[in-house]
């Protein structure tokens, strides 16, 4: 333990129960990405009795959050606020009930179904602790708490709001710091050195044809026909064209084409998703689908070239090496057998990133557990563990304590690892 982890220990027993009470109370008011009006608002005018120099609507809604205390390292952290657009099934007397309409006017159930309900509590109550516990530590602290995760508009959005109007205007970290709840058992923490999350492009594909009706297909350039082959030839990328050893995910998630039964259409469209965990990979992939989709449209003879539009683009997560080393000796000594390497890059992807790769700034991002540990270790003897509710998963429903105390605590361990006296870079 440091010493902010030991001001955690030693602080009133309430702090639990009102970060719980706001846990929740996030978790039935969750809003979508870009639309965090209300979250914002709370977290901005709590940070403001907290002693902070707050500064709102960075990014659309984004708060950014200064504490300087003496000379010192700057460290960052950051946590994302945004729900998404889907109805929870969890069965939660505290289960969000939320509509709200998206960008394209759709009314959409919302529910806090990625945990970054969690996320905000801890980065408050890890506020709270820093702000009364300022004889602990040396420094300054950029507390960040971003919108549009779920859309990888919101770390986007803060940066360039951030240069626009001056870069001197909030100070430069020396290290920047995140962390997400997933399924795992509570009470543990992972990490990893490298790469931990994967690269994630999301296109939209329109392929052109020549609409006709059904009883005429030879008047016709089925876009039907092109799109169908095109699904099929798209998914050897990575079974054919991709290294075994090298992880990688092509998912086509949406086609659409057409109206009626009678009538061949004059497009269809393709929505695909790819992860990928290098970026020459990401680059290979991105071409052979741009080759793929261009020369099934020639065979097709079609008039017209595909048009690709990127959806949303999530960088590589890759945790600073000698950053990493030292979160995991604060963790271990915080944790013990509880904190542990995670053995693989998860296939999720974060926007967290830009904010050290846009500024060259190191960071580290790891994993809390929010399963029942019961649960989980049972899951594991069964081999069941996919079976679990995991992040976005309607019924996904973190469990509260010791959830809560595990972040905290590995937050401010974290942050305690360059604030902390003797333990700064």
């Amino acid at each position: 333990m440091n010493a902010l982890t030991q001001a955690l220990a030693a602080a009133d027993p309430a702090l639990l129960s009102e970060l719980e009470a706001l846990y929740k109370d996030l978790h039935q008011h969750p809003e979508l990405s870009m639309q965090e009006v209300r979250t914002a608002k709370i977290v901005a005018d709590a940070m403001e009795k907290l002693g902070y120099e707050v500064t709102r609507e960075v990014g659309v809604t984004g708060v950014v959050c200064v504490l300087k205390n003496g000379a010192g390292p700057t460290v960052m952290l950051r946590a994302d606020m945004d729900g998404l657009p889907m109805a929870e099934n969890t069965g939660l007397p505290y289960a969000s009930s939320v509509t709200a309409r998206e960008a394209d006017g759709a009314e959409v159930g919302v529910a806090h179904s990625c945990g970054h309900d969690m996320h905000v509590t801890w980065l408050l109550g890890a506020a709270r602790i820093l702000a009364a516990n300022r004889t602990a530590w040396q420094g300054t602290l950029l507390i960040v708490f971003q919108p549009g995760e779920e859309t990888a508009e919101g770390a986007a959005a803060m940066v360039k709001d951030w240069e626009q109007k001056g870069q001197g205007r909030f100070p430069k970290p020396d290290i920047i710091l995140g962390q997400h709840v997933m399924v795992g058992a509570a009470g543990t923490v992972s990490y990893r050195p490298g790469v931990t999350l994967s690269a994630g492009d999301s296109l939209k594909i329109t392929l052109f044809g020549r609409g006709s009706h059904g009883s005429q297909p030879q008047t016709s350039i089925d876009p039907v026909i092109m799109a169908a082959a095109t699904t099929l030839r798209l998914q050897t990328i990575v079974s054919r064209e991709i290294a075994p050893t090298e992880p990688a995910v092509l998912t086509i998630g949406s086609l659409q084409a057409g109206t009626k039964e009678n009538i061949i259409p004059d497009d269809a469209t393709i929505k695909l998703n790819m992860r990928t965990y290098s970026e020459d990979t990401r680059e290979y992939m991105l071409k052979s689908i741009r080759r793929i989709c261009c020369a099934e449209c020639d065979a097709s003879g079609a008039e017209r070239p595909p048009e690709f539009t990127t959806i949303n683009s999530y960088p590589l997560t890759e945790n600073d090496l000698v950053a990493t080393q030292k979160v995991a000796k604060a963790f271990g000594q915080q944790f013990g057998d509880k904190a542990a390497l995670a053995p693989s890059p998860a296939s999720a992807s974060e926007d967290f990133s830009i904010f050290g790769r846009t500024w060259g700034v190191p960071y580290v991002f790891w994993f809390v557990g929010g399963t029942d540990p019961k649960v989980y270790a049972k899951a594991v003897q069964d081999k069941t563990v996919n079976k679990i509710p995991s992040n976005h998963s309607p019924q996904f429903a973190p469990q509260i304590h010791p959830t809560l105390e595990t972040g905290l605590q590995a937050m401010l361990s974290a942050a305690g690892a360059w604030l902390c006296s003797g333990t700064a870079a």
